[in-house]
């Protein structure tokens, strides 16, 4: 219930952002970010990449909030390209870090890598269908889910590297496993977890955004 309440809260901060009934609405959505009271301007600029978590799982009704957060992101044409497969069993994740490992044996060296996934307890793989837009309908519902995710003090990583393992000879096993439908194709995962790190925000170039009259 606790987590309903923050995610209603925090879609009530994005109606009060979206709404389209004049300046007043506008100028008002400002000034409450100015004194911090927007929860969803706060949540997107305390958002941080997180990269080493706590052992604690994430509940399923946790995760399936978030991932309705996820599918809930706009799409061209309502045409919802995309499928997830939730990873959440630390043994099939300890067996596709071995298999990895085998593969990459410098990295057992390291002492802090306890999981290919940056040692998320809960890891995401996002499959799109390779329409025109279904790359940036993906790439909208991962923002979904990493910014919920925040919200409740949950972390995230989005994650190349293990895609292109399960895209290799060794990895194709576990592809199989998450049991994508026929047409889709994975993309990206992203790893879920209650961070056991505060980074800080890295610069950002504002110069990149212009106005043009």
């Amino acid at each position: 219930m606790k987590f309903k309440t923050i995610l209603f809260s925090a879609l009530m901060s994005s109606l009060t952002l979206c709404a389209c009934s004049g300046e007043n609405n506008s100028t008002q959505a400002v000034k409450n970010s100015e004194a911090g009271e927007n929860e969803v301007i706060s949540t997107i600029m305390s958002r941080r990449s997180v990269r080493d978590y706590k052992p604690n799982a994430i509940s399923r009704d946790t995760m399936q909030i978030i991932a309705e957060c996820g599918i809930n992101a706009p799409n061209a044409m309502n045409k919802q390209p995309w499928e997830l497969r939730v990873v959440d069993n630390p043994d099939m994740i300890a067996s596709m870090t071995e298999a990895f490992l085998s593969e990459n044996p410098k990295m057992a060296d390291d002492l802090k890598f306890r999981n290919m996934f940056r040692n998320a307890p809960t890891v995401v793989f996002i499959a799109s269908t390779g329409d025109d837009f279904s790359k940036l309908d993906c790439g909208l519902l991962g923002e979904n889910m990493i910014l919920s995710a925040w919200s409740m003090g949950i972390g995230s990583c989005c994650l190349g590297g293990p895609v292109a393992f399960l895209k290799s000879e060794k990895g194709a096993p576990f592809l199989e496993k998450l049991n994508f439908s026929e047409g889709y194709t994975l993309l990206y995962a992203i790893g879920f977890g209650y961070p056991a790190e505060a980074p800080e925000a890295k610069p950002r170039d504002k110069a990149k955004v212009v106005f043009v009259d």
